[in-house]
């Protein structure tokens, strides 16, 4: 639950970034003909957004860094120009990006559009897995529509636009081929992770998760987990139950570095993994990628 000091911070961010767009004079886009501009809550959905537009559209993506703590991120007022700026917006959903929500609702653009990969999935619950970027097999649902939502902001661009969603949807095969082969080859294979970052990923492959719920969940919430789910975690690397453990390299702390280390003692392959992309990779698919053949090795080793 967010306390009441920062509830006051951001509204006292939402008066600045109010009087900062009052200051530019006007929060529509300069006209450029044939360009829409793009804000996405995460550098992910913001590189696929990149493919599909080419250079029909500029991209500014909010969450981008690989080191910080997604889940602890506050916008600032040049998020908040750039949402008044764009033209199409594309948040996570799921409370993952709630800042983008936020500031959706303080500003306003008539025309804007807003593509929710939340809803375009249906992910609906009080327990849903917010990270569907590993769900590679349903990602081209999220990236239709981002090409139909470009399409409609810019019609004389839809060939363009439906070309490159066409190369963006092939261009997932050799990923799709690496989760085929560790579903062929480890079929019910029992893993860790210490969050579920990867868990559609894991799912697609065919794999088990042994991970205590309240343990994924209280790592996610940053508090510490229960006496009992850890007992059985631990017991998962000293009893050699699990062939991987999947660690989110974005959040550490000692209890996470506590697994690690007992997973590395029992000589069980340790695969980190990220929620946003990391600036080493070009493209979502090159770093998807990446990850899915980094648990296909930790398990042949």
């Amino acid at each position: 639950m967010v306390g009441m000091p920062r509830v006051l911070a951001f509204l006292a961010f939402l008066a600045v970034a109010a009087t900062a767009l009052a200051g530019c004079g006007s929060s529509q886009p300069p006209a450029i003909p044939g360009v829409v501009r793009v804000v996405a809550g995460e550098n992910f959905w913001g590189n696929i957004a990149a493919q599909i537009g080419g250079r029909h559209v500029r991209v500014t993506s909010i969450l981008t860094s690989p080191t910080a703590d997604p889940h602890l991120y506050e916008s600032d007022v040049a998020n908040a120009v750039a949402v008044a700026e764009a033209g199409l917006v594309i948040e996570n959903g799921a409370g993952y990006d709630d800042f983008l929500s936020q500031l959706l609702g303080a500003t306003r653009h008539p025309g804007r559009v807003v593509v929710s990969a939340q809803e375009v999935l249906g992910a609906t619950g009080p327990d849903v897995n917010p990270h569907f970027w590993y769900d590679i097999p349903r990602v081209p649902e999220v990236a239709r529509a981002i090409e139909a939502a470009l399409a409609r902001l810019e019609p004389g661009d839809a060939g363009a636009f439906a070309a490159d969603l066409a190369a963006f949807d092939a261009s997932l095969g050799p990923i799709e081929a690496v989760i085929g082969q560790i579903r062929r080859r480890y079929p019910g294979a029992p893993v860790a992770y210490t969050e579920r970052v990867p868990g559609y990923l894991l799912a697609a492959a065919g794999l088990r998760v042994l991970t205590p719920p309240g343990f994924a969940a209280a790592i996610e919430d940053g508090t510490d987990p229960s006496p009992d789910d850890t007992l059985v975690m631990d017991g998962l690397f000293t009893g050699h139950r699990v062939k991987v453990l999947l660690y989110n390299a974005q959040v550490v702390s000692a209890v996470t570095q506590h697994v690690q280390a007992l997973a590395r003692q029992a000589g069980i392959p340790v695969v980190g993994v990220t929620e946003t992309m990391p600036p080493s990779y070009r493209s979502y698919q090159a770093w998807q990628l990446a990850q899915a053949e980094a648990i296909l090795h930790a398990l042949g080793g």
